[in-house]
Formats: C-alpha cells, sequence, structure tokens
C-alpha cells in the first residue's frame, strides 16, 4: 500500500479520491498557483509606487525569507498529517482534544474563505489584463483605444471562472497535465521576458537605479522610508501564497507523506529565485516612474503593460511585440486560476466531508472520475460572487480579497501556533521533520504573520478619508467575527471536528 495512503487510513480516512499525482504533479500545482508572473504582475504598480526598485530588489527578500519558515514550519506538519484537509485537520489534531473542534472551525473558514477570495483576485485580475491588452491592441488610451466598462471587465472574469470550472470538471490525470504545463509555462515565460524586455529596451536602467534606487514620490502622503519599504512589501508577499495547494492535494498524491512536503518547500523556494529574477528583468527597463503609474499613459496606468508595450514601439515603431509579452502573462495567470479552482475544491470536499459546510453532503459528492465536481461548481460560483463589489466600489473589492493574503497567512499560522505551544511535546513527526530547529521556525512564522497582518494594515494614503481608508483590518475582523459569531451560536453544538470514515 502506498505509504500515504496508509497514512491517511492511520488518520481515519477511507481513499476516495483518485492517488494519481507524483512528486512533480504536487509541486506543479502549488507552483503555479503561487505564479511570480501572476503576483508580480498584477502588483508591480504597488511595488513601484512604494518604494520601486528597492522595494522590489530587497523587499522580496526579506518576504522570501520570513516566508520560507512558514513553508517549512508547514512542510513538518503536512508530512505528519497529509489529508486534503491540510491546515484545518492539523489544528485539530494539534490543539488538542478540548480546543479540536474550535481550531479545526476557525482555521478550516479562514482557509476556505481565503482560497476562494485568492481565486476571485486571480481571475479578476486576468480579466483587467485582458482589457488592458484590447486597450492597447485597438491604439492604446491616447489613441482612441477600447476602453472596456466594469460590467464588461466582470462579464470576462464570470467567462473565464466558466472555463476553469469546466476544466476542473475533467479527471485529475487531465489536471495533472494542465498544472505541469502551467509550471513549464511559468519557468519559460519568466526565462524569455526577464532576458527580452531589458534587451529589447532603448533606455535602460542603471545598476545603480535598480539596486538603490528609493522612490518616495508616491503622491500619497507617506514620506517615512520605512513605511514605505513595508508598503510596498505587500507585492511580494501576496505573490508567495497558496503553496498550501500541496497539503490539499496530497489525499491525490503519491507518497504524500514526503513529497507533500517537498512541493511545499520547492514550490516556494523555485519561486523566490524565479521571482527576483523576474523583477530584476523589468525593473531595468524602468525609466519613468510617474508616467509609467499615470493614468493618462497608453496603458491607463498599467505599469508592466506600458513597460512592454513602450519597449517595443521605441525599438520598432509598433508595440505588438509587447502585447504578445502581456499574453504570455495573461496564459500564466489563467493557468494560475485552473490551479487555485482544483485547490479550493478538494479544500471544500475534505471540509464538507467533516460536515462543517451548509449542505455538506452535495459538496463531498464525486462523479465517475473521482471529482468533487460540485466542490468545483461552488467554488467558481463563490469566487465570481466575490467580485461583484467591484461594480460599486474597487476599494470594497480590493478589502475583500485582502482576506486572499492576510486571511490565508492567518489560516497558515493556526497550525503552526498550535504546534510550537499546545503540541510542544506531543508532536510526532512524519518522515520530513525539522528536528530541534522545527520550534525555532514555527515561532519565527506566527510571529511574521501577526506583523504582516499589522503593517498590511495600516493606511496606505493620507490624509484618510473614506475613499482612501484601508478597509483591510475591517475585511479580516469582519471575517472574525462572523467565523467566532457561527461558532458560538451554532456550531459548538453540533460541529466535533474532523470525523474518520474508517476504522483506524
Amino acid at each position: 500500500m502506498d505509504s500515504g495512503e496508509s497514512r491517511l487510513k492511520e488518520l481515519g480516512y477511507k481513499q476516495e479520491l483518485k492517488r494519481d499525482l507524483s512528486t512533480i504533479a504536487n509541486f506543479a500545482f502549488s507552483f503555479s498557483i503561487i505564479s511570480v508572473l501572476t503576483g508580480v504582475t498584477t502588483l508591480y504598480n504597488t511595488g513601484l509606487n512604494y518604494g520601486g526598485p528597492v522595494s522590489f530588489v530587497y523587499g522580496w527578500f526579506v518576504a522570501a525569507v520570513f516566508t520560507m519558515c512558514v513553508g517549512f514550519s508547514m512542510a513538518e506538519i503536512c508530512s505528519s498529517y497529509p489529508t486534503s484537509g491540510g491546515l484545518y485537520y492539523w489544528s485539530a489534531k494539534l490543539a488538542g482534544p478540548s480546543w479540536a473542534p474550535f481550531a479545526s472551525w476557525l482555521t478550516g473558514w479562514f482557509n476556505i474563505i481565503g482560497q476562494w477570495a485568492g481565486t476571485t483576485s486571480v481571475d479578476f485580475s486576468l480579466a483587467q489584463l485582458i482589457q488592458v491588452i484590447i486597450l492597447l491592441s485597438t491604439g492604446g488610451k491616447n489613441g482612441g483605444g477600447y476602453v472596456a466598462s466594469k460590467y464588461v471587465v466582470i462579464g470576462l472574469h464570470g467567462g473565464i471562472l466558466l472555463l476553469h470550472a469546466i476544466i476542473n470538471s475533467l479527471p485529475i490525470s487531465v489536471l495533472s497535465f494542465f498544472g505541469q504545463l502551467a509550471a513549464a509555462w511559468n519557468v519559460v515565460g519568466v526565462c524569455v521576458l526577464m532576458v527580452l524586455i531589458p534587451c529589447v529596451s532603448t533606455k535602460r536602467a542603471s545598476a545603480n537605479f535598480v539596486f538603490t534606487h528609493f522612490n518616495v514620490d508616491n503622491g500619497d502622503g507617506i514620506s517615512s522610508k520605512v513605511y514605505i519599504f513595508v508598503v510596498g512589501l505587500l507585492m511580494s508577499q501576496y505573490t508567495l501564497t497558496g503553496y498550501d495547494a500541496c497539503a490539499h492535494m496530497t489525499e491525490e498524491t503519491k507518497g504524500a507523506d514526503k513529497n507533500g512536503p517537498k512541493g511545499i518547500i520547492s514550490s516556494i523556494g523555485i519561486s523566490i529565485i524565479f521571482g527576483w529574477g523576474y523583477l530584476l528583468g523589468i525593473t531595468f527597463a524602468v525609466n519613468n516612474i510617474p508616467h509609467l503609474l499615470s493614468q493618462d499613459n497608453e496603458a491607463g496606468g498599467y505599469a508592466i503593460a506600458e513597460i512592454f508595450y513602450l519597449v517595443f514601439k521605441r525599438r520598432y515603431g509598433t508595440g505588438v511585440g509587447g502585447i504578445i509579452c502581456l499574453g504570455v502573462v495573461a496564459v500564466a495567470i489563467f493557468f494560475c486560476g485552473i490551479s487555485s479552482v482544483t485547490s479550493n475544491s478538494r479544500m471544500a470536499y475534505a471540509f464538507s466531508r467533516d460536515e462543517a459546510m451548509p449542505l455538506s453532503n452535495l459538496w463531498h459528492k464525486l462523479n465517475k472520475q473521482e471529482v468533487p465536481i460540485n466542490a468545483v461548481w461552488l467554488s467558481a460560483f463563490i469566487s465570481f460572487c466575490m467580485a461583484i463589489p467591484s461594480l460599486g466600489s474597487l476599494v470594497a473589492f480590493q478589502a475583500m480579497v485582502s482576506i486572499a493574503t492576510i486571511g490565508l497567512y492567518i489560516a497558515y499560522a493556526l497550525p503552526i501556533f498550535f504546534r510550537v505551544t499546545l503540541a510542544r511535546k506531543s508532536f510526532i513527526p512524519g518522515p520530513f521533520n525539522l528536528g530541534r530547529y522545527g520550534i525555532l521556525l514555527g515561532w519565527i512564522a506566527v510571529l511574521w504573520v501577526v506583523t504582516i497582518s499589522i503593517l498590511f494594515s495600516l493606511p496606505v494614503v493620507y490624509p484618510i478619508t473614506t475613499k482612501t481608508l484601508n478597509y483591510t483590518p475591517i475585511a479580516v475582523c469582519g471575517l472574525l467575527i462572523l467565523v467566532v459569531s457561527s461558532w458560538i451560536f451554532s456550531a459548538r453544538y453540533w460541529f466535533k471536528g474532523p470525523i474518520t470514515n474508517v476504522d483506524t
């Protein structure tokens, strides 16, 4: 019997999903969700506005070091508990019998809502990028190009989610192919763009600019360099999320107690290397930061799109090459969305298997290909609904998707916290373990999550008004209140934590 399947049985679960993923396939799902082409491209404006090159070059490594601490701690726990439930199951086992139901409930809901918000963010950013590609292809903002309305953007978002749901209804072998193709696309795409863009550029930035220039001209009333640098970290930390996918895919991975942890660590490590290379390559093509951030440029203020477009237009007299490069990024984001929905559906499947969700029996059903088909479509539908607030206010939408960073990292930190406190002496590691460094790395991981939760809740524009207020703490606290209230008034009477479905 496969070691992952054997361990799953010991933990009290039947092997229901098809265990067909290799080490590389498990890694590929997580790597394609982290997708540096997705995260860096989407939030390059934020990093450029808050600190610029210094924020990219050095902020990336600050976030990377601490993210690796989180990743190592999660990998150690994953090795001991390789189930699709992942984080919430870990919390239940590590918090002890008395706290298990509440710990599981809190972690599970932060995890699944954070995942849905992440998918919302990914697919909505793809819709926005497609809108920019159409704008540039039809002449640009200053050349009479087509500017899509917010209704067209939300329609594109819905169409993308529909495609992702259809693809995720296919057997895991097909999804494995897409995952590995996505990983290869990200690697090749990053390598090509990081070399091509600065080489084509006729006005390359100097090494001095790339490694030492600190942009304080953000127009947002913030002058403190430390404050600016901290806000600029959001781009890096947003990019380096989603690696819990390796845990959610463990019930479909061969030798999951060994290969799940390998997937977590390798996906983070390789993303760090390629992400830094992509940032450096693009930043060597940066000349005029205010112009790149201006809403009046050809790309309507989308910095990376403007960079790609300009370098080709200045060299060849046409920006077609830049538009093709944006297409490469768009495909990477599309792949990222596929893997995000896959991970979402496995989390929903596991959470409903333990009867934590309304209509749990419905979301736990598998089709003939052993795919949790209803959980797939539920995840796509909720991710569409979470983008609807963008029709009223992008501020409200941004507050919601901020849960994709803060909410997910809180879910990451909770089982690690229980591991270094309540389960400090009782935790039994699996094949992958950190030995005497487990407690130290665990505490660093927990403290980092506390730190970024505070930092990313700080105002990013002064003076503070209803339009400039950072709604992140309101969104995250609102989620916390909902989850805790539902526990107090309802779930504590019937939710007992993970439910075994075989005799152990």
